[in-house]
């Protein structure tokens, strides 16, 4: 280690052991993230004990951090949430789109703080009363892509994502385009050009061109045919859902054959059934010559 200046320290004293190059693939290389410099040092020697984990670096602060990041690559960096500024590590890696994953140790496990590291986008966390095993594990779900949480923790992320959800839809609520937006996504979707729209509807193709601009910014998408695939999904959706609310909503070609039925011009018996792509029967050779 460094004497007492700021910045980073290197990681010589637990790493100058050799190591056996067939286990590499299934080591996690980490640096540690803390402020107080005992505590870093003795949770690093601790945890190059451990085989599973190679400790490449400390560092004291976020700027040190960031550097030590850039120049060991490890994959995972322990910081210490106790630290005033422990919340700018993550947000300064991921502006810098670095592919580290941040678990954060010494968490009080309050809805509150553990948001604060989901919001953040840290991949893990130890709680303040966590033990060693309890760090190694997060580490290696954060590896994986995974993050461990008691229960009561995981129905406050899912309160808060639904409040979250809710503020943002009353915020901005579902855009709703005009008849003549749904006309010209109609013929999108149907495969027309601007100028062939234009010629369909009688108007001219700059007016057209200004629509389709303002279909785009309205459902955020940058072709016009994600804008008629979207379109056609959610009428697609709102189709099944009410089919799924009213069972007696049938598709047209069902109707047709009751109402058929119930007058008496095909008859209810003397025909097998086929599966049709309705989903309802139909009389075998129906439609045959």
């Amino acid at each position: 280690m460094n004497s007492g200046k700021s910045g980073v320290h290197e990681a010589s004293a637990y790493t100058d052991a050799r190591v056996d190059r067939a286990i590499l693939d299934i080591q996690s290389r980490i640096i540690v993230v803390s402020d107080t410099r005992l505590y870093c040092e003795g949770l690093a020697l601790s945890l190059a004990r451990v085989d599973r984990i190679v400790v490449v670096g400390v560092a004291d602060s976020v700027a040190s951090a960031l550097a030590c990041i850039e120049e060991k690559n490890p994959d995972v960096t322990l910081l210490d949430f106790a630290m005033h500024d422990a919340l700018k590590l993550p947000h300064a890696i991921a502006a810098a789109r670095m592919r580290v994953k941040v678990v954060a140790f010494s968490v009080a496990e309050t809805e509150d703080e553990v948001c604060e590291c989901a919001e953040a986008g840290i991949a893990g966390y130890v709680a303040r009363n966590g033990s060693k095993e309890d760090l190694v594990a997060a580490i290696e779900n954060a590896v994986r892509g995974e993050v461990l949480c008691s229960p009561r923790v995981a129905a406050s992320l899912f309160r808060r994502l639904a409040a979250r959800v809710q503020t943002a839809r009353q915020q901005h609520p579902e855009p709703r385009l005009t008849g003549r937006e749904e006309d010209i996504v109609a013929l999108i979707d149907r495969g027309l050009s601007n100028k062939e729209i234009a010629r369909q509807l009688k108007i001219s193709l700059p007016t057209v061109k200004n629509h389709v601009h303002d279909i785009l910014e309205k459902l955020q998408v940058r072709r016009r045919g994600a804008a008629a695939a979207l379109l056609r999904e959610a009428a697609l959706a709102r189709r099944n859902d009410r089919r799924r609310s009213d069972p007696g909503v049938l598709e047209p070609t069902a109707v047709a054959w009751q109402k058929a039925q119930s007058g008496g011009l095909i008859p209810r018996t003397g025909f097998s059934g086929v599966q049709t792509h309705w989903g309802l029967n139909e009389p075998a050779g129906a439609g045959e010559v």
